[in-house]
């Protein structure tokens, strides 16, 4: 706007010089007696009082002319209790970027409860709120946006291969109203089980907590099948798709044989960290874990991307979009950081020593 009134302020200034000068002629002008100067004497001060009338009124209404609050309808699969810690994070990281929740900024937040059948319709009530743009956790969240719009912005954050689940056309032309982070989590699945090994001796089976209904999760635990044929390792797929089910699933891949247990990201997961680390640790599980947040719920070690910049980026791409940037124009980014993350505590409650060459690796050791 300052460059605006500015430029207004010359346009004001140069009309005045100019019609100074031009009016002090026609003055002289019309000192002669002159009628036909007198006449065009008036025709110059209509027009300068145009010019000013227009100038001011365009200045006025420039500087009246409130902010527009960009609305962003924040769709997530997890607990309807309120925004989880990502959704923080993305609110400090737009704060960072000068979004500030009330004043150029709003959200609106719906939550399926764990329940992927919600999602659809939380979707089109976000729709139909009219939102600026959409901001979506995991895959099916993001594929649940997708059907509900094809106009409105998407942004997704924590998708294990959009790609592979319908989302965009590829990750450096995504197409559509569709961009975002991935986590390439099926990627990872693989080097987590090769962790395992090398933290574990002479580890044969290990279980893979997965959930079904989930097609990010899905698409992690067929990586891993590929994964533990080339380590040697056998599976126990330990299928979970409600809190209700952790204990009997523990219980299941205990009678198995499970000898080590690799957690698969999912947002039920990540809702019960405590309880899956918990028990993890009475049925002496040496478990990794996709986040390190879980390490603070007690859990052994784990293995990911790190844990802020997916947030980071995906506020940047917020930010471009509502400055009206395509989706399509802005590629689908990968983690460029990952961390392993060590407690010592816990291995020293299962007796487990933890070779050297793992923990000159770990990012962070708690001991």
């Amino acid at each position: 706007m300052k460059i605006i009134l500015d430029f207004r302020f010359w346009i004001l200034d140069w009309t005045r010089k100019y019609l100074k000068e031009t009016f002090q002629i026609r003055i002289l002008e019309s000192a002669s007696g002159n009628r036909k100067s007198k006449i065009q004497n008036r025709k110059w001060a209509g027009l300068f009082a145009i010019v000013v009338t227009f100038t001011m009124c365009g200045t006025a209404a420039e500087a009246q002319q409130p902010a527009k609050v960009a609305k962003i309808g924040y769709l997530a699969t997890g607990s309807g209790s309120g925004p989880g810690r990502g959704h923080e994070l993305l609110r400090r990281e737009l704060r960072a970027l000068g979004y500030v929740e009330g004043k150029n900024v709003t959200f609106e937040y719906r939550s399926a409860e764990n329940k992927f059948d919600r999602l659809p319709a939380l979707a089109d009530e976000l729709v139909r709120l009219k939102v600026d743009l959409l901001l979506t956790p995991a895959g099916a969240e993001a594929l649940a946006a997708k059907k509900a719009t094809r106009t409105i912005p998407i942004v997704f954050y924590s998708v294990g291969d959009p790609v592979a689940a319908g989302l965009v056309d590829s990750l450096a032309r995504p197409g559509g109203n569709i961009t975002g982070v991935t986590t390439i989590a099926s990627v990872l699945a693989g080097k987590r089980l090769e962790l395992l090994k090398e933290t574990v001796a002479k580890l044969s089976r290990v279980a893979v907590l997965w959930n079904p209904k989930n097609p990010g999760s899905e698409q992690s635990w067929k990586e891993s099948q590929f994964s533990a044929r080339e380590l040697g390792l056998q599976l126990y797929s330990m299928e979970v798709s409600g809190a209700d089910k952790f204990e009997s699933a523990f219980k299941e891949a205990i009678k198995a044989g499970s000898a080590a247990l690799s957690v698969i990201s999912n947002p039920l997961f990540s809702t019960h960290q405590k309880k899956i680390a918990d028990l993890a640790a009475k049925n002496r599980l040496p478990a990794i874990y996709p986040r390190g947040d879980f390490i603070e719920s007690g859990g052994l070690m784990s293995y990911g991307p790190d844990q802020v910049e997916p947030y980071r980026r995906a506020a940047w791409m917020v930010d471009k979009i509502l400055k009206g940037t395509k989706p399509a124009d802005i590629p689908v980014e990968q983690p460029t950081k990952f961390e392993l993350v060590i407690n010592l505590k816990a291995a020293k409650a299962l007796g487990l020593t933890i070779p050297p060459i793992v923990l000159m690796r770990a990012e962070k050791v708690i001991k």
